[in-house]
């Protein structure tokens, strides 16, 4: 019996004279699941592609390529130690075939792609044990989980392809991101459904947080600390091109010991991948900039215009931003400069700050780092 060199999973079937430099080959992964390929082809450009053996065809291969954000596959036939995608020219190696471009593929072969990415963050599925629903989510529900013996929490899917390829695309944007006020991606099944494990966030979301507590029990100095910790991973992010584009106190986790962590990467991209049709998609009006709803025009300065909501959020205790003014209206209201009045107790500098954060221009907007030094300074001021 045969053992893949990338998985080093039993093979049932012998592979059909594949040499040697094939299967050493960058582009060969050999014995993965199609969702498994989905997951290294995901956020690469087109034309990156690998060759996996066939789920369904045993003996036979797959072609998997990156195309307009998607992976398209094709069936590779083996026959008599040759190679064929369709069926009318065939090649001796896999390396051969692959160098020929096969003409029923949608985008060039040009890019080979080698391991690793979300492949380094699989699970097998009875390493995971299930509990409790914990929370709900616009893909499935999130479970109380048990992973390598600590709390974990799992987001589980929905049925539906568009819903996998969300989730997909969420943990291979959590898979580069490592900071402290980010919630961390522990890994993912994909045997059967699709899980997503993260780190557990034992004290729920900070707009439950805000909510239940209230100014009786929430100090100033917990909200500086909520600001500064949210704005810290903000950095960072903006460090890495990326746009956050759901940025609200409902996404923010508090960890055992109160540090906020960012979460739901669900619509975060980077910012030279954003494309119309990306921005096409269902976001939140009273949180987004007016730029990206209107010209989804999506960038480090939306995210900004985002996060001086959030702080409304703060030090409102979890207040609906706008209130008493209808969703529907409330572009309008923000084109035509109107902006809501700080929450009542609100520090003047961080009133300051928000207005800054809400500037119509984006380029008037503070960044991320500007914002995080000054947050600093506010933070040394609160006793």
């Amino acid at each position: 019996m045969l053992h893949n060199r990338k998985s080093m999973q039993p093979t049932s079937f012998p592979i059909p004279n594949v040499s040697p430099a094939d299967q050493t080959a960058p582009w060969y992964h050999g014995n993965i699941s199609r969702k498994e390929a989905e997951i290294r082809l995901l956020h690469k450009i087109d034309g990156s592609f690998l060759i996996r053996e066939s789920t369904h065809y045993p003996g036979d291969f797959t072609l998997c390529v990156s195309y307009q954000g998607h992976a398209e596959h094709y069936r590779i036939r083996s026959q008599d130690g040759s190679f064929s995608c369709d069926q009318e020219e065939y090649f001796p190696s896999l390396s051969m075939l692959r160098s020929c471009r096969c003409r029923s593929t949608v985008a060039c072969l040009t890019y080979e792609l080698g391991g690793g990415d979300l492949s380094d963050f699989s699970i097998q599925r009875d390493e995971l044990q299930l509990g409790e629903v914990i929370g709900h989510g616009e893909f499935g529900d999130v479970l109380m989980g048990s992973y390598a013996g600590m709390k974990v929490a799992v987001k589980v899917l929905k049925r539906g392809d568009h819903v996998v390829e969300s989730l997909l695309q969420e943990a291979a944007m959590m898979t580069s991101l490592c900071h402290e006020n980010l919630v961390k991606l522990l890994g993912l099944v994909c045997s059967g459904n699709v899980y997503l494990v993260t780190e557990y966030m034992s004290n729920g979301s900070l707009l439950d947080y805000l909510r239940s507590r209230g100014r009786q029990q929430v100090s100033k100095r917990q909200q500086i600390c909520f600001a500064s910790g949210i704005c810290s991973g903000m950095v960072y992010l903006e460090s890495r091109n990326l746009v956050h584009r759901d940025l609200a106190a409902r996404n923010i986790l508090l960890s055992e010991n109160m540090t906020p962590k960012i979460s739901d990467f669900g619509l975060a991209r980077r910012a030279n991948n954003l494309t119309v049709e990306d921005a096409t998609g269902r976001f939140p009006i009273k949180w987004t900039a007016p730029e990206a709803l209107k010209h989804n025009k999506f960038t480090s300065k939306s995210d900004v215009w985002s996060f001086g909501i959030l702080l409304w959020e703060i030090y409102s205790f979890g207040r609906v931003p706008y209130p008493r003014i209808p969703v529907e209206d409330v572009v309008r209201y923000v084109e035509k400069g109107y902006r809501m009045e700080s929450p009542e107790g609100c520090p003047s500098d961080m009133a300051k700050l928000m207005l800054m954060c809400w500037s119509f221009e984006p380029e008037n907007r503070p960044t991320f780092a500007d914002m995080y030094a000054m947050l600093q300074m506010f933070e040394l001021s609160v006793q």
